[in-house]
């Protein structure tokens, strides 16, 4: 059994199929239309066969264009490359001081270090 999402896959294949296929036939046959009955000017269906897809085509383009316009005006802009140096250097020199903490416990020169005053739980 196939899951849903195969299912969806398989009925979007199927259909992209059959409008390519009457796409290329009724652009490069435009009169077929007079086999079933209907009357079709040749050169009013072919014009309208590259109008249609080109008009979306550039629409969903300029969507696009809009969409990361749209983006980028309402992003904030990043921080200055200066503030991050700054704390990339100050977390450098905080790494430096708590390994020299760790050393001096471990040499015995320091065996003991600040922890903070635990809070007292009301009843």
């Amino acid at each position: 059994m196939v899951s849903k999402d195969q299912a969806i896959g398989g009925v979007i294949c199927f259909v992209c199929v059959i409008v390519a296929l009457f796409y290329v036939v009724t652009l490069f046959f435009p009169t077929w239309g007079s086999v079933i009955g209907i009357n079709l000017d040749a050169a009013g269906v072919q014009f309208w066969l590259i109008a249609v897809p080109v008009l979306v085509g550039f629409v969903a383009i300029l969507a696009i264009g809009a969409w990361i316009g749209w983006t980028m005006a309402t992003t904030p802009p990043p921080k200055p490359i200066e503030e991050i140096t700054t704390e990339m250097e100050e977390k450098k020199e905080e790494i430096k001081t708590e390994e020299a903490k760790v050393e001096e416990t471990a040499t015995g020169t320091v065996t003991e270090e600040k922890k903070p005053p635990e809070k007292k739980k009301k009843s």
